[in-house]
C-alpha cells in the first residue's frame, strides 16, 4: 500500500449525517447522555530510556459530534496521547476504548473497525504524503483499500476523489499534482480529503494548522468547522494554541508533564483558568485589540 502513509476524516453526505444522528440516539445512556465513541482510561505510555512516562494516567472521552481540544506546551505528551488513541502507540498501562470496548481485546475485524473509525491527521502533511504519488492517486488508494465494495470501479473512485476535493475546497485539477507542487495548506487539505474517504466517526487532528501562516490557518479552521457542522463528526483537536482551540472546540483538556491538569469548557478556561499551565498558555494568546489601543495611544501622544 504505497500511498496510504496516512488517512483520516469523514465526508458530509446527508446519509452520513443521518447515520451519525441515529448513532447518537442509539448510544445514549439511561440519562440521555451519549456514550463516548472514543475514550482513554488511566492511559500511560512510557518510552524506553525516558525518565518519566510521556503520558501518565490520562483519562478522556469523546462523544458523538463533540469537538474537544487537547492543549499544552511542547513535550507535554499531547501527540503521544493522540497516537495511542489511534493505535500507533501501545499503552504501558490503562485502556483505550472504542465504542465502550477495550481495544487491547480486539480481534482482526474489530481492530479494523476501530482503525477505520478513528483517523489521525498529522502535523506535517508533506511527511504524511507519498512524494512519488499524485495526490489524487493517494486519496483514490484509500477508497480502493478501505471502501472497495462502495467504489469497485476506477471511474467511481475518481469521481469520489473529485467530490472529496470539493468538500475541502480544492479544485479538481489538484488531483494531478504531486505533494511538493502544493502549498502547506493545500497539502493539509489533501490529507483531510484522504481521511474523509475512509468515512470515520472520529478525527484526531494533531496540530494540523501549526505549520501554516495565520491566513491559511483561518481558512483551514473554517473548513473544519463547516465539516463538523455538516457531518456530525467528532474530533479531538490537539494544539498548543488556545486561540485556535477556541475557534473549534466547546471543551478543552490541558496537559502538563504527561498528565491532564485541567478540564472544562473553553469559555471557563479563558475566563478563569485554574492552573499555572493554563494561565501560561492563555498569556501566550495575542491580544491584538489591546495592542492596537496602545498603539493609538502612542500616536495621539
Amino acid at each position: 500500500m504505497r500511498g496510504i502513509w496516512h488517512a483520516g476524516v469523514k465526508c458530509g453526505r446527508r446519509a452520513a449525517l443521518a447515520a451519525a444522528r441515529v448513532a447518537v440516539v442509539d448510544s445514549a445512556g439511561m440519562d440521555g447522555t451519549p456514550e463516548p465513541l472514543l475514550a482513554a482510561e488511566g492511559l500511560c505510555v512510557r518510552y524506553r530510556g525516558m525518565p518519566r512516562p510521556a503520558a501518565q494516567d490520562v483519562s478522556l472521552a469523546l462523544a458523538p459530534g463533540e469537538c474537544v481540544g487537547l492543549v499544552g506546551g511542547s513535550g507535554c505528551g499531547k501527540s503521544t496521547v493522540a497516537r495511542a488513541l489511534v493505535g500507533l502507540e501501545t499503552p504501558s498501562a490503562g485502556r483505550v476504548l472504542w465504542r465502550g470496548r477495550d481495544t487491547a481485546a480486539f480481534g482482526r475485524a474489530e481492530r479494523l473497525d476501530w482503525r477505520r473509525g478513528v483517523q489521525l491527521v498529522f502535523q506535517d502533511p508533506l511527511g504524511a504524503l507519498n512524494p512519488r504519488m499524485r495526490v489524487g492517486a493517494a486519496v483514490e488508494e484509500a477508497l480502493r483499500v478501505h471502501r472497495p465494495a462502495a467504489y469497485p470501479a476506477r471511474e467511481a473512485r475518481r469521481a469520489r476523489v473529485a467530490e472529496l476535493f470539493a468538500t475541502v475546497e480544492l479544485p479538481a485539477e489538484t488531483a494531478r499534482r504531486y505533494p511538493h507542487e502544493l502549498s502547506g495548506g493545500q497539502r493539509q487539505r489533501v490529507c483531510i480529503a484522504r481521511a474523509l474517504a475512509v468515512e470515520p466517526r472520529v478525527l484526531v487532528a494533531d496540530e494540523p494548522v501549526s505549520a501554516l501562516d495565520v491566513a491559511v490557518q483561518a481558512q483551514l479552521l473554517r473548513t473544519l468547522r463547516r465539516l463538523l457542522d455538516a457531518t456530525g463528526l467528532a474530533m479531538l483537536f490537539v494544539s498548543h494554541d488556545l486561540a485556535v482551540v477556541r475557534c473549534l472546540c466547546s471543551r478543552a483538556l490541558v496537559m502538563e508533564a504527561g498528565r491532564i491538569v485541567e478540564e472544562g469548557s473553553v469559555g471557563a478556561l479563558f475566563s478563569a483558568p485554574r492552573t499555572a499551565c493554563a494561565r501560561a498558555l492563555l498569556d501566550a494568546v495575542p491580544r491584538f485589540a489591546a495592542a492596537a489601543g496602545a498603539n493609538r495611544g502612542v500616536s495621539r501622544a
